[in-house]
């Protein structure tokens, strides 16, 4: 039978009625399911649990993500070598990825099986961090690299490149390298644009910066942009969509492009991207 992977939210008590529902669901359709730790733990069935970082590797048609935003971008990076559709519902505070209400999910479910179902296709972003000119890590990222400071208060320097064009030299608190997905997350709360999911481009936003006149940067998707840490403060990191962490250090080279590979999202309507605007950020009301 088809598989369905699904991916849960730690810590969510109401997951144990709404799993046991589902399975039962996608069991009755024909559907086997393959739970991650998280979701396997909700009702007890751990000894069958599958690594979340193996679960592309047992080919399933869908795989469903309950919980908010995080919950999604993890999942996203797990499949980011596939074209596998990502059910994500919304059983967090805000949820501006997860857009499918858990009233939807069966609704969604139904159109998916009928192949009426819409997919939204997001582009991911290419991070390469260099070390000493060699390859220290590489990342896709749904959202956003970010360099920030840690626990003391101390700006660092950053020098930006284009294609090789030196851009800027300047002290912040950090930089926000973001995709369209991501202009809704950190990069809009530093004061960065909002850019339509479909636009080919990417946003550079400093956090904080030590000069008025520094603003976000929008450039070609198809533009390498690079970020060099020339002054570093105590614990400055690289954080890829918020989860995953590398500590920098002086002269670190962090290059970011469009990547070649994409997410594809399985909602029930048509992407209102300003109705999500409306209503989960309050855009445009007085």
């Amino acid at each position: 039978m088809p598989k369905v992977a699904i991916i849960s939210k730690p810590q969510k008590p109401e997951l144990e009625f709404i799993l046991t529902e589902l399975l039962e669901w996608l069991t009755r359709h024909g559907l086997t399911p393959i739970l991650e730790p998280d979701s396997a733990a909700y009702i007890g069935l751990t000894d069958q649990a599958i690594d979340r970082c193996d679960l592309a590797a047992h080919e399933p048609v869908l795989v469903i993500c309950l919980g908010g935003d995080g919950t999604l971008l993890s999942a996203a990076r797990a499949f980011a070598l596939t074209t596998t559709p990502i059910l994500a519902v919304n059983l967090g505070s805000l949820g501006f990825l997860t857009e499918v209400p858990l009233a939807e999910l069966y609704d969604t479910l139904d159109a998916w099986m009928a192949g009426t179902a819409v997919i939204d296709v997001r582009s991911f972003m290419h991070a390469r961090l260099f070390r000493d000119d060699e390859l220290l890590r590489e990342w896709d990222a749904l959202n956003d690299v970010v360099l920030s400071k840690g626990a003391i208060a101390r700006m660092g320097e950053f020098a930006i490149e284009m294609d090789g064009q030196f851009v800027a030299r300047f002290r912040a608190d950090g930089v926000i390298v973001s995709t369209p997905t991501g202009s809704t997350a950190y990069t809009l709360a530093a004061n960065g644009p909002i850019l339509m999911p479909t636009v080919d481009a990417m946003v550079l936003t400093a956090i904080c910066p030590h000069l008025l006149t520094i603003r976000p940067i929008v450039f070609p998707g198809d533009t390498e942009v690079a970020v060099v840490v020339d002054v570093v403060p105590h614990e400055t990191y690289l954080t890829v969509d918020g989860q995953e962490a590398v500590e920098l250090i002086l002269n670190d080279r962090i290059l970011c492009r469009k990547s070649s590979r994409n997410v594809h999202l399985l909602r029930l309507h048509p992407n209102g991207f300003f109705n999500v605007l409306r209503s989960k950020l309050k855009w445009g009301e007085r």
